[in-house]
């Protein structure tokens, strides 16, 4: 239930779907299994994995989703050699080599033949709408498996007007001056660990770690024109986390003080546990948010449009 990582964006126009009328859009698309010859399905699942009984859940106003992916594994050398049989008995037979309509042919038919053989690989992507906060927040490792979600939620409400956060001035130069002038806000921390980029496409790139980033090992990086793109930050007293120059956040990390908060809760009851620590973890997230884009110079709600 945790977010470990996050992508989230903003709604240009107020997200005014109910409970009860989200559920109803996310049940017409829900998840199914690949048949035996389909490469990949994507669909919704309850939001609360088996100990659901919904596609959405809400907390304090906050609406958990749940987005599961199947895909067939086919291995690309596989593929590759059977295709290289293909073409090699045809010259053989024929006495010519393979056009790239034949080629293309003995790929769809390969591919065809070896699906209802093929291993599969599931992966659930959570993730939450605020609407009061006017955010989506995604647990995803990687943007594209954000913008998946983004799709396929696009794709069942018929329009899903949000847009990612960029600050008026660079992110990096925003964060390196956090070094430079010493300007972060008092409710964060900086850890131990960095990356650093030099200017242009093939610029130096330097990584630290377990090193203090106001040292002057630092400050020699600074001097030579190098920006922090990546840095190890703490929040609040509540949690740490990675910041990347593209404001997602990487490999968030709630300190006790934080999770402890739900220990008295009867442990038999797991969905009044797991409907508790989304409540929490939203709320926090929500707060941490609000935080973090104000270091930006950003609110959520500067992006809505006027009617």
């Amino acid at each position: 239930m945790w977010f470990k990582n996050l992508y989230f964006f903003a709604f240009t126009r107020p997200f005014e779907h109910s409970e009860e009328d989200l559920e109803k859009h996310l049940n017409e698309h829900l998840f199914t299994p690949c048949g035996s010859t389909e490469l990949a399905h994507f669909g919704w699942v309850n939001a609360l994995g088996k100990h659901g009984h919904s596609s959405v859940h809400s907390a304090n106003g906050n609406f958990l989703i749940c987005a599961r992916k199947e895909e067939k594994i086919l291995p690309a050398p596989v593929i590759k050699d059977m295709i290289d049989e293909k073409v090699n008995l045809l010259e053989q037979e024929q006495g010519r080599g393979a056009t790239k309509k034949e080629k293309e042919q003995f790929k769809e038919d390969i591919i065809f033949e070896l699906l209802p053989r093929a291993f599969s690989r599931i992966s659930d992507t959570h993730a939450y709408i605020s609407p009061k906060d006017n955010i989506i927040v995604i647990n995803a490792s990687a943007r594209g498996k954000a913008e998946d979600l983004l799709a396929l939620l696009r794709k069942v409400l018929g329009t899903l007007p949000v847009t990612s956060l960029e600050p008026d001035v660079q992110a990096d130069e925003i964060m390196t001056d956090w070094l430079v002038k010493k300007d972060l806000g008092a409710k964060f921390q900086l850890g131990m660990e960095a990356e650093f980029n030099a200017v242009g496409d093939d610029g130096a790139v330097i990584r630290v770690k377990n090193q203090d980033l106001e040292s002057d090992e630092i400050k020699s990086h600074l001097d030579a024109d190098k920006y922090m793109v990546k840095v190890a930050l703490e929040w609040d007293e509540s949690l740490s986390f990675m910041l990347c120059d593209d404001l997602s956040i990487k490999r968030i990390k709630f300190f006790d003080v934080i999770q402890d908060q739900n220990d008295d809760i009867n442990s038999d009851d797991i969905v009044a546990k797991l409907d508790a620590d989304f409540a929490l973890m939203a709320g926090e997230l929500n707060r941490f948010i609000h935080d973090l884009l104000n270091e930006f110079s950003l609110k959520t709600t500067d992006l809505l449009e006027n009617d």
